[in-house]
């Protein structure tokens, strides 16, 4: 078959389906069974038939693209995520732009530029600090939360951030730790604020005391976890056990502990939030929660596209659960090994 002029009606022909499954199977794969998918992108190799996109959207009124607003692009958190979404967006035609809300004086001014530019089709913001009256803008796209959130209706898709914070208290208590210590993200972020609340939920369950000066406050990068720990070597009375709600800033912590002569976990058990790649390399490999950021990222596109679709700025929510990821950064304490 001649690959420059085949046609949608060449690819529907060998794969034994109608030219509206084969449209359906390229602009939405997820809504096709497993073997219709096959054989239709079976059949767009055999054919060489090439999607014209650009006619494509003109004819849908769209860009063709969807934008990720991240707030820190240097934080590798974020890589796994991004993966996931590509993975959806490309099938549908849709290609991923990428850019950092804190770049400027003014990360709502920011946002508003990309929701009037006409740039993209819909956004996934990743940044919570934003007001829920940035996005009141007439003509603006579908816009889904991702990992954090703000007020009011917006759809958005995140993790069971008490729940983990929970789960990373119990695992101490129940290796032995009484005393028990909290590395906070900034002030005044959603993240911060349900990781703290489920800390200490965890610390009431297990019949322990919170102490404020235990609590450290960070901003979830390496520097401001080094920072705490400063903090932590400067106590007269010190909590045995952390919990970072960052793994950047667990790695921070460890480090500058680990460097005054601090061994982990044999004087200090330490535990993260995120399980970024690094964390398993670590010496010790970092105890943790795991965000299943993959999933994240395919949710998220998928929960958008859905939106982009239906023309909607409404759309549903969803929480996916953490899981708790033991490795050797945690052991019990010194009075308890006797």
């Amino acid at each position: 078959m001649d690959r420059k002029t085949a046609t949608i009606q060449d690819v529907a022909r060998v794969a034994g389906v109608s030219t509206a499954t084969v449209s359906r199977t390229l602009s939405k794969p997820s809504v096709v069974a497993e073997s219709t998918r096959e054989a239709v992108l079976s059949a767009v190799a055999e054919t060489g038939y090439r999607i014209n996109s650009t006619a494509s959207n003109l004819r849908r009124q769209r860009t063709g693209s969807v934008i990720a607003l991240i707030p820190n692009l240097a934080n590798p958190f974020f890589s796994q995520i991004l993966a996931g979404m590509s993975s959806v967006l490309a099938p549908a035609q849709l290609g991923l732009l990428v850019a950092d809300t804190q770049t400027g004086t003014d990360p709502e001014a920011r946002l508003a530029d990309f929701l009037q530019s006409g740039q993209a089709d819909g956004l996934v913001l990743f940044d919570g600090t934003m007001s829920p009256g940035a996005l009141d803008l007439p003509g603006r796209p579908p816009v889904l939360m991702a990992c954090e959130w703000m007020g009011g209706d917006l759809p958005s898709i995140r993790v069971d951030n008490a729940r983990g914070a929970e789960m990373a208290v119990a695992h101490l208590a129940d290796v032995g730790h009484r005393a028990i210590g909290h590395v906070t993200g900034p002030p005044g972020n959603v993240l911060t604020e349900t990781r703290l609340s489920g800390f200490q939920r965890g610390l009431t369950r297990h019949g322990l005391q919170a102490r404020a000066d235990w609590v450290f406050g960070g901003d979830f990068s390496m520097d401001s976890g080094a920072a705490a720990a400063r903090r932590w070597l400067a106590l007269d009375d010190r909590p045995t056990a952390l919990f970072c709600a960052s793994d950047e800033m667990a790695i921070g912590f460890m480090g500058a502990v680990q460097h005054a002569g601090i061994r982990v976990p044999e004087d200090l058990s330490i535990v993260g939030f995120d399980n970024i790649d690094v964390v398993a390399h670590l010496t010790p490999a970092l105890t943790t929660i795991r965000q299943p950021r993959t999933v994240i990222g395919v949710r998220a596109a998928e929960l958008l596209v859905d939106m982009i679709d239906a023309g909607s700025l409404t759309g549903p929510s969803e929480v996916v659960e953490v899981e708790f990821i033991p490795r050797k950064s945690v052991a019990p304490p010194r009075a308890a090994r006797g």
